[in-house]
């Protein structure tokens, strides 16, 4: 009985490690199957040097749907967690060109950190990759998205913008006929009629101006631009405004600072923060404004003792055609396109425009630009030896340089 109790153990025994030992096996083998297919000696010859200069995210899948090489920009828009496509829209196209093997592209989109408010617009195509393997170039599309809803909108309000006063030059030319042999009438439609066609111009001007700067085309070679030649031209400018509503500007003394840049498009800026400072301020009250360096950069502030704006206007201010008062705009001939201006000229030098407001108290516009020659770059490119300098030794400017390296040429 001993015996054949032992005997029955060997044998159960001996079975189990045959089990164990055939599914160790094809454990091992599956393993090295799963190597073979991950191992670059796989991928067609020279795919992975291929891949890792693309401008796109590259990203190989292999035929159990595992991630075996993909570039940075792929986990930077979070198409790859581990091995594995994060996105299930992107996969059942893999699953689908595998099967059919046609190429196919795809548009889809992608949370960014898992905030639903900031989503990515993703362009995939997908190709096949020799036959065990499947190619995704995914491409962001978010900026070439948003200009185009940007020009899309900018396009309907500027239609919109167009009809009003369009529409009121017809109307008052109606009229104007209508009343021919009555003097006075022709005298008050024709005043109309002109001030309609100088808002018209006005806004024509602003539109093509802001078409410009958004295009970054600064007219005009870059060059030393004083910062208080600027000031004092666009203050000059506004004073004629200012007069006709008791307005005082009180101009603070600047220092001889200098940005690189377009004289013209600057005092450009600085005339619609004072013009707009003048729009929204009482009459009899005071508009200052002054520069000051800060750091690397040099501020220029327009302030107000206006009516102020709200934290929502204050997040909307910059946009194009936005008011804050419509009627007052109407009254002063605002076209809602003098803020956003100065973005963008104030962005095509490289520098910021700030805001700061309360309801009732007034504003204060500020404008950051980097210094052409921050102090201690300067000593630091005389000490090196490699700073431009005249005959006495002098820093040359970048229109002086310029003009120098012209004659050398000549």
């Amino acid at each position: 009985m001993d015996v054949l109790i032992i005997s029955l153990l060997t044998g159960v025994v001996g079975l189990g490690l045959g089990i164990s030992g055939i599914l160790a096996f094809r454990l091992s083998e599956k393993s090295r199957n799963s190597a073979d297919l991950h191992s670059d000696e796989e991928l067609p010859e020279g795919i992975a040097e291929v891949l890792a200069v693309l401008p796109s995210a590259a990203i190989v899948v292999d035929a159990g749907d595992d991630v075996v090489k993909a570039s940075p920009a792929a986990y930077t828009y979070g198409l790859v967690r581990g091995h594995s496509l994060s996105s299930p829209e992107l996969l059942e196209v893999v699953v689908r060109v595998r099967a059919r093997g046609l190429i196919e592209e795809v548009n889809f989109k992608k949370e960014r950190g898992g905030d639903r408010a900031f989503v990515r617009h993703l362009h995939a195509r997908v190709a096949p990759l020799g036959s065990a393997y499947v190619l995704v170039l995914a491409d962001d599309q978010t900026e070439a998205k948003r200009v185009h809803e940007v020009r899309r909108d900018f396009v309907a309000n500027v239609s919109h913008e167009l009809k009003t006063p369009v529409g009121a030059l017809s109307l008052l030319a109606e009229a104007v006929t209508d009343c021919a042999d009555d003097p006075e009438a022709v005298a008050r439609f024709g005043g109309r009629i002109q001030k309609e066609s100088k808002r018209l111009t006005q806004l024509v001007q602003e539109i093509i101006d802001l078409s410009r700067v958004q295009d970054h085309e600064a007219p005009g070679a870059t060059e030393d631009v004083s910062i208080a030649k600027v000031i004092e031209e666009a203050v000059d400018r506004a004073k004629t405004r200012a007069e006709a509503k008791n307005i005082s500007i009180d101009m603070v003394p600047t220092g001889d600072w200098t940005v690189l840049g377009s004289h013209d498009l600057l005092v450009n800026a600085v005339r619609n923060l004072i013009d707009n400072a003048i729009s929204y301020s009482n009459d009899g009250t005071k508009v200052g404004v002054g520069a000051k360096e800060d750091g690397g950069n040099v501020t220029i502030s327009v302030t107000d003792q206006g009516i102020g704006l709200s934290t929502e206007d204050t997040q909307r201010v910059f946009e194009r055609f936005y008011r804050v008062d419509p009627a007052r705009s109407r009254m002063t001939g605002g076209t809602g396109l003098g803020l956003s201006i100065v973005k963008h000229i104030v962005a095509t030098h490289g520098g910021e425009v700030r805001v700061w407001s309360k309801l009732d108290q007034g504003s204060t516009f500020t404008i950051v630009l980097p210094l052409a020659h921050p102090e201690a770059d300067l000593s630091q490119a005389q000490q090196e030896g490699i700073l431009l300098s005249d005959s006495s030794g002098q820093p040359l400017t970048v229109a002086q340089a310029q003009q120098q390296t012209q004659k050398e040429k000549s």
